[in-house]
């Protein structure tokens, strides 16, 4: 009792009006129920981010460990192992990643950055994290080489130097490779930045390092001084080397390619321009485009492999970017779908000095990764088997089931499996690493997603992978080349008029609703058998937005109050066509009636998986647009489909294939218009003859209701339809400007004006239909019985409840109408109504009814299809078993607050304001393992949960702003605190917001790092151990350690520990050890600074020494001058 009272002073103090009420009903009923959701069972962690990276911009591969890595302008690291092993890490300033580079088999990787530093990351484990940085105060860095089991790191820069840093230490070596040193006398003006470094394979004191201008330089480690350079006339993209080290390869910016001896340095010994056409009189080729990079490798049994990208003609426009390969005299040239970032070769061995026996490209390409295998005749491609394909046609919307039926994902991937493109490589994917997590969550997950090409795809979601199941083409349901005399192809969506934009899905019995930009709804039922459709079922419906009264004074913009516009009971502006010849459509006489689209005419071959049932059109009314759909439900159980947009809202029976009800949103409310309360002006009162109370009553016969669709439609003078009562001019910014881009149609919808300043006639205008909820209960206040309902929220905050009168199951389903009585309004909440759910008396959730899924295109003899149409209840739901006097809740959530009513009653027990300031984009009731709670994502980032149904606040997390409207366009919550949305237009990130989850996640997770004995050295052979030749060691430590080359300016780069590194150090570290460690730690730190203060004091004593001389300069000039000299 206590803490009933309690509840009402903190959430319902500005509810004075159902406060009175409410502190009756609450007590009595809802202390029965115990809330077992607490706060403590609620953490929010991001899970796993899957999709192809975002604008991706460099690339490394570790051979021994066979993982991937891909960086992007985003400063994000997207890790790649075997299928299933994928890891995403952020480096914090968000700079473009401009080089890669792993230590091979040792765990760990190198970054560079466009903000000039340098990370390394440690990958031993399972969230790799940065062990140090380095950040280059005065230089730029353009290039990064680690030789393959050294220490040091060269890095490349700007002004044409070369740094040195140890990765173990991440200090900077003393040792300097100075631009000046390396090119001396050998050219005039700056070489330009470093473009490329490393150590010839057969002699590690021999580094290469070219120069973007077109200079090569050999220079010796040992003697610090150049001993070959080597000078070509245009610029230089790339080097390499040939595996004995006495050739190497550059190409540069005419489309050429030089190969030079290490010894020859006056010109190539070869010049080759792959695509460049060779003249007659042995002129020089004509330019190319540049060569932007060049691989040489070869293989033990016959020729090399040069790879290289870019350098096609200049004459080839429109030509696809392509990659070259040439070996020995065939030369292939592959084509790409999208620009190539960079690549690299696969080899079986890490050492550079050992044939590198190369088997497979991994090409990176602005929007793909495409792995081409070298081992097969004609280059196949791989098949990816990582989700990259996300992004094939823009996304536009999502949802997320988690607890699926077992069944589902089994069945959508055996139609999907048929789907599958052949001519793919047939040896194993190469990119291997890593291990799978051991996760012990093993609910089925699926992720649906519409595109903007009209595509609806699958996804298995399981266990925090990731994989496609179906792919569902919904444009082939339309004619693609439509005449330029439509105007519907013009006015709606001119970019992407199949795109999806709701989808709805019943999993239990696999109905899916899809509802396009172009104002059309298309449902699909599932079947395991291929059927061909003779002709697509059509309906077409009108739905008006119409000002009558035009002696309003203010407008006409009164809703609802026009005495011209009543209905006749029950004849609702129908559809034309019968179902009999979808395709025909009665003209009417103000010129409108077409739709947006046009279904195709001709046959379709459907194969297993969705196959359309039906598909509905709004037309165009009197040379008006339809408006795009703003809701859209389902029940599989009643076989009824609801869909509303701006206008209002219409009910289709998908089994007799007609339209049951076609409503204004004002004529919802009947005499009921809460608007009417502030009227602007004196208006007529409404006739009491007609409008709904009469089909409250249920005066509406059967006949007059259900009138096929056939019947023709008169003018607007003898047919009285159901009008929305809005000026014509009032449209609500769901829809599109012409020629905006539809896949923001959502977007739109947000911004949306908010401002108290809105009068609530303007506001009443502009009501939209915002969500829809099925379901057993009661439909009136104080009813006994249950009854299958339809709860309809409006943008304005209004719960209307409809009651709908079914048919017998059978054959009579197929024959008897279905009645809609609407009953009037349930609640009224601030802003658009989001959610509705129902729960029984104990408090655990209503289900809609649903129907289970069942073979439609049963071609067996008349038995088994009459065992098909009898075998289902109209319901099965579990309210069916409930005790008919039992009570039941309604849980209401809208943009602003959510509110709990106690049925039948109808009175408000629970109130909560969500938010103020903002607005919620995404809320769900969803069930967690501890029972049910509502979960709200609100568009100033933060995301909630509120108890049910007590809504007490349990989590409010500030977890990202709304930085575009993708997120808020894709953003869903599902069970089992699961939650996802797109972070990029590539890519998917889940999160969750369950404890339980928070702690599994870590063995969940994949394992990047997985011990790998490193491959053996190659052998050097008798006679080269005897005479040399041998690849020649070089001791690094000696040369580049303190010791010799000293320390770098300090100045010259700051070094900064990670939070992998000293923080994980003191994370670990515990007992004696860790006492050792911390102790290390602080004299490290003391040391360091320690020496920036012996820094400073040698800097002012300089500065003083400097001053004192300056002062006795000057006192010795001035001491012979007289005084007039001065």
């Amino acid at each position: 009792m206590k803490k009933f009272n309690i509840r009402k002073v903190l959430d319902g103090l500005k509810e004075v009006s159902s406060s009175a009420p409410s502190v009756q009903v609450g007590p009595q009923e809802n202390h029965l129920i115990q809330e077992t959701v607490q706060s403590e069972h609620f953490q929010l962690c991001k899970t796993v981010r899957h999709g192809f990276p975002y604008q991706p911009s460099s690339m490394a591969f570790d051979p021994v460990q066979k993982i991937l890595a891909i960086g992007n302008q985003r400063g994000a690291l997207r890790l790649f192992g075997r299928p299933g092993v994928e890891c995403y890490c952020q480096h914090e300033s968000g700079a473009a990643v401009i080089h890669l580079q792993f230590l091979i088999n040792e765990g760990a990787l190198v970054s560079a950055l466009a903000d000039d530093t340098v990370h390394l990351w440690n990958l031993r484990q399972k969230r790799p994290a940065i062990l140090h940085s380095l950040k280059f105060n005065r230089e730029r860095i353009t290039f990064c080489h680690l030789p393959f089991q050294s220490k040091w790191l060269y890095i490349g820069t700007e002004r044409g130097n070369i740094h040195l840093v140890n990765v173990e230490s991440f200090m900077l070596s003393g040792y300097v490779i100075m631009w000046n040193k390396a090119i001396e006398l050998s050219s005039k003006a700056h070489p330009g930045p470093v473009v490329h470094i490393s150590d010839n394979p057969m002699d590690e004191g021999k580094l290469v390092i070219g120069f973007e201008s077109g200079i090569v330089v050999m220079w010796d480690l040992k003697s610090k001084k150049a001993e070959y350079r080597y000078t070509y006339d245009e610029a230089i993209h790339s080097v390499a080397w040939h595996h004995e080290g006495k050739q190497f390869i550059c190409s540069h910016s005419d489309g050429t390619l030089t190969i030079w001896n290490i010894r020859g340095q006056g010109k190539p010994i070869q010049t080759i321009t792959p695509h460049g056409k060779q003249p007659k009189d042995g002129k020089k080729p004509e330019p190319c485009k540049p060569i932007l990079k060049v691989e040489y490798k070869t293989t033990r049994n016959g020729e090399p492999f040069i790879i290289l990208s870019g350098g096609l003609s200049y004459d080839t426009v429109g030509r696809r970017p392509c990659l070259t390969v040439m070996h020995g005299k065939s030369t292939a040239v592959l084509e790409m779908d999208y620009p190539i970032v960079d690549f690299l070769t696969l080899c079986e061995t890490p050492y550079p000095n050992d044939f590198q026996e190369p088997y497979a490209v991994v090409v990176l390409l602005e929007k793909d990764l495409v792995v081409i295998d070298l081992a097969q005749n004609g280059y196949p491609i791989f098949e990816n088997p990582y989700p990259l394909t996300i992004h094939e046609s823009p996304v536009t919307c999502c949802e997320y089931f988690a607890d699926c039926p077992v069944d589902l994902i089994p069945a959508l991937y055996s139609v999907g499996s048929r789907q599958k493109r052949q001519g793919y490589s047939k040896r194993e994917w190469p990119i291997s690493g890593g291990n799978w997590g051991q996760g012990t969550q093993s609910y089925p997950e699926i992720i649906i997603t519409g595109h903007a090409d009209g595509t609806v795809k699958f996804w298995d979601a399981s266990a925090i992978m990731l994989q496609v199941l179906y792919k569902l083409k919904t444009a082939k349901v339309f004619d693609r080349n439509r005449s330029k005399d439509d105007k519907g192809s013009t006015e709606v969506s001119d970019e992407d008029p199949f795109a999806i934009q709701i989808m709805a899905w019943c999993p239990e019995s696999r109905m899916l609703c899809v509802a396009g930009v172009s104002a059309n709804v298309i449902i699909y039922r599932f079947s395991k058998l291929e059927v061909t459709t003779e002709v697509v079922q059509l309906l077409e419906v009108r739905m008006q937005y119409e000002l009558n009264d035009i002696e309003s004074p203010d407008g006409g913009s009164g809703g609802g109050e026009q005495t011209s516009a009543h209905p006749t009971p029950g004849a609702s502006p129908q559809t034309s066509g019968p179902p009999s010849h979808p395709s025909t459509s009665s003209t009417n006489s103000d010129g409108g009636n077409m739709p947006c689209l046009k279904v195709r005419s001709t046959p379709l071959k459907q194969s297993p998986g969705y196959q359309v049932d039906l598909v509905v059109q709004l037309v165009w009314v009197s040379g008006e647009p339809p408006q795009q759909i703003t809701s859209l439900a389902l029940n599989s159980s009643y076989g009824l489909l609801v869909f509303g947009n701006s206008n209002g809202l219409a009910v289709v029976d998908y089994v007799q294939k007609t339209v049951v009800l076609n409503l204004g949103t004002v004529e919802l409310y009947g005499s009921n218009d809460p608007y009417q309360r502030q009227p602007r002006s004196p208006r007529k009162t409404r006739q009491p003859s007609g409008g709904l109370c009469d089909i409250n009553e249920g005066s509406a016969t059967s006949e007059d209701r259900c009138k096929s669709p056939t019947s023709v439609l008169m003018s607007n003078s003898n047919l009285q339809q159901f009008y929305n009562g809005g000026g014509r001019g009032v449209l609500l910014s769901v829809c599109p400007p012409r020629g905006a881009n539809p896949l923001d149609h959502r977007d739109n919808s947000f911004s949306r004006s908010r401002s108290s300043s809105v009068t609530s006639i303007d506001k009443e205008a502009r009501e939209a239909i915002s969500s829809f909820h099925f379901c057993e209960t009661f439909a009136r206040k104080g009813d006994s019985t249950l009854t299958p309902c339809l709860y309809v929220g409006t943008s304005l905050g209004t719960v209307l409840a409809m009651a709908l009168t079914l048919p017998p199951a059978g054959e009579q389903r197929q024959l008897q109408p279905v009645i809609i009585s609407p009953t009037g309004m349930l609640v009224r909440l601030k802003g658009s109504i989001m959610r509705m759910a129902f729960l029984d008396s104990v408090g655990s959730q209503l289900p809609p009814a649903y129907e289970p899924w069942y073979e439609p295109n049963v071609t067996a003899d008349g038995e088994e299809r009459e065992k098909v149409r009898k075998r289902r209840p109209v319901s099965v739901s579990p309210s069916t078993s409930q005790d008919l006097s039992e009570s039941q809740y309604a849980v209401v959530c809208s943009e602003k607050q959510a509110k709990v009513l106690f049925l039948p009653s109808q009175t408000c027990i629970y109130k909560h304001s969500i938010t103020e300031t903002s607005f919620i984009l995404r809320a769900d009731v969803v069930q967690m393992s501890q029972g049910l709670c509502v979960a709200c994502f609100c568009a100033n980032g933060h995301i909630m949960t509120l108890s049910v149904p007590g809504l007490r606040p349990l989590m409010d997390v500030n977890y990202l702003p709304l930085t575009d409207m993708r997120i808020a366009r894709t953003f869903c919550f599902t069970n089992l605190g699961q939650a996802m949305y797109l972070c990029s237009p590539t890519e998917i990130q889940r999160i969750t917001y369950s404890q339980d989850t928070c702690e599994n996640l870590q063995e969940m997770l994949g394992e990047l790092f997985t011990p790998v004995e490193t491959p053996e050295a190659p052998n050097r052979g008798f006679f080269k151990g005897l005479f040399g030749g041998g690849a020649q060691s070089l001791d690094r430590e000696e040369l580049f350690g303190e010791v010799t080359a000293g320390r770098a300016s300090r100045s010259l780069a700051q070094h900064i520990p990670g939070p992998g590194g000293i923080e994980g150090m003191k994370g670990a570290a515990s007992g004696v050890v860790g006492d050792l460690a911390r102790a290390r730690i602080a004299l490290d730190e003391r040391g360091q600074k320690l020496g920036e203060l012996d820094e400073r004091t040698a800097a002012m004593m300089s500065s003083a020494d400097n001053f004192s001389k300056h002062a006795h300069d000057m006192m010795l000039k001035c001491k012979d001058k007289k005084w007039y000299q001065f």
